[in-house]
């Protein structure tokens, strides 16, 4: 599978991912930075709403869990980060109007 296709592949993966405390997928909160893939293996870059988070080991393992489904990846490598800080300007449209933002 193409890099580009499996990035995309990934993406959808990561939208079956629910933040817990929000109800709502870790893709359109902005809490995924960054998505690459390469030779089958996915790196994922991402947050949580804040350092410290009760739900930060069950969202990764979560993202961890989703993508080991997708069909070609191989290897997944997820990061969590809270450097730049989450902050609702980060979620999609769809998830601003969802949650009154």
């Amino acid at each position: 599978m193409a890099n580009d296709t499996l990035t995309d592949a990934a993406l959808s993966a990561l939208r079956t991912v629910i933040d817990p405390e929000i109800g709502y997928n870790i893709v359109d909160l902005g809490l995924v930075y960054d998505v690459a893939a390469e030779n089958g293996t996915v790196r994922v870059c991402m947050t949580t709403t804040r350092p410290g988070c009760p739900a930060t080991d069950m969202l990764k393992e979560g993202a961890e869990a989703a993508l080991a489904q997708v069909e070609g990846i191989g290897a997944v490598n997820v990061e969590m980060t809270w450097m730049p800080p989450w902050s609702p300007d980060l979620m999609s449209d769809a998830a601003k109007a969802a949650l009154g933002f």
